[in-house]
């Protein structure tokens, strides 16, 4: 096992990402490596959003990672696989996941799970990846949230046990890092590509301002999504430069 090799607990952190970052700092730790917590008081989300979590009823866990020969120009490849892994895990339990780019895990089109990767290059190298992780399990009230998330127990009516959870999500993370590492890539990507949220259907966006009705065609390898617009423009995006609207 590679992910979830060595699993470091704590009961309160501002944030595992945050915590994994100085670990790195202060000394060696083994790739696969998991911080792993019941609360966090300033967790984060994707381009400075926060991650609300109720202490002890959901999974929040960031994951130190090597993935060397990964090239930086193909780093998406990581959140696939790791997106890929949750929905693994899901799919033992509910029907219904998919995933909406760049790093959002839906349940019927509620989310579920987001995904924080942040990557540290050398040169032309992978230093190192932290993978932090957010993914609901028995929290029922999400509070004025909208759109509102939901929970594996919402969603299924039943109520689990978290670090059975944790076990059963990391093995199956394992599983697709060793994919990645070792695997068909390829597949990796038609998979990831399988479960895109919205893929192929017309949808209004917006971007810088401007409102469009687009199809969402690809997601490449470097995360830059391509969408066919009405006029049969192919328009490519990076994140946060485009917007879903309903």
């Amino acid at each position: 096992m590679i992910i979830g090799s060595k699993i470091v607990f704590y009961d309160t952190l501002s944030s595992s990402s945050t915590e994994a970052r100085e670990l790195l700092r202060s000394g060696d730790y083994p790739e696969g490596t998991v911080i792993h917590t019941l609360f966090q008081t300033s967790g984060r989300g994707q381009a400075g959003n926060s991650w609300i979590s109720e202490k002890g009823k959901n999974l929040l866990f960031s994951i130190i990672l090597y993935p060397r020969s990964l090239e930086p120009r193909n780093q998406f490849m990581l959140s696939m696989t790791i997106s890929l892994g949750i929905c693994d895990f899901l799919d033992a339990h509910i029907r219904g996941c998919s995933i909406k780019w760049p790093n959002d895990i839906l349940i019927d089109e509620r989310k579920i799970s987001g995904i924080l990767i942040e990557n540290s290059i050398l040169g032309d190298e992978m230093e190192n990846s932290i993978a932090g992780i957010g993914l609901n399990i028995n929290q029922e009230s999400f509070g004025d949230m909208l759109p509102e998330p939901v929970s594996l127990k919402k969603a299924s009516g039943r109520e689990y046990e978290i670090n059975t959870c944790l076990e059963e999500t990391l093995a199956a993370l394992d599983r697709r890092y060793k994919q990645l590492l070792y695997g068909d890539r390829k597949l990796i990507r038609k998979e990831y590509l399988s479960r895109l949220w919205r893929l192929m259907e017309w949808h209004n966006f917006q971007s810088g301002g401007q409102l469009f009705r687009g199809r969402i065609k690809d997601v490449g390898d470097d995360g830059i999504i391509a969408i066919e617009t009405d006029t049969g423009e192919i328009r490519s995006f990076s994140f946060k430069e485009v917007s879903y609207l309903p």
